[in-house]
């Protein structure tokens, strides 16, 4: 029986994951890779982040979305797993936007983070 849980996210957009990832500080291995977790058992992951208890985190690619694979039981960080989650899609949805707004034309003329957290951004296009 696996030891793994696994955690529906909306990420869709695996260079945006990677880029979110980056922007938090936290280690990644491009995969395909293993993520390691109870008595040797192994989940293959897109992207994993190792953990220092050698009990990984990846996220997979299920035919929707990239979910989050880990032993939830070994979990080895500063945040709780819904603050983990929370963070990593707000820069996920951050990237997401800059990607898809650039895409249509649109520059960002302002970006203010907010001490709520949330992050503003205004957009422009100009037109001929």
């Amino acid at each position: 029986m696996s030891h793994f849980s696994t955690v529906k996210t909306q990420i869709r957009n695996l260079t945006s994951l990677k880029a979110a990832l980056s922007d938090l500080e936290i280690d990644w291995k491009n995969g395909p890779s293993p993520v390691r977790g109870y008595e040797g058992q192994t989940h293959t992951a897109d992207v994993v982040v190792e953990q220092e208890n050698h009990y990984d985190i990846g996220f997979s690619w299920n035919g929707q979305a990239y979910e989050m694979v880990a032993d939830l039981q070994y979990w080895q960080q500063p945040l709780s797993v819904d603050g983990f989650l929370q963070r990593v899609t707000q820069r996920y949805a951050y990237h997401t936007v800059l990607a898809e707004t650039e895409k249509q034309g649109f520059q960002v003329t302002e970006e203010k983070n907010n001490q709520d957290g949330s992050i503003r951004l205004v957009v422009q296009r100009w037109s001929a």
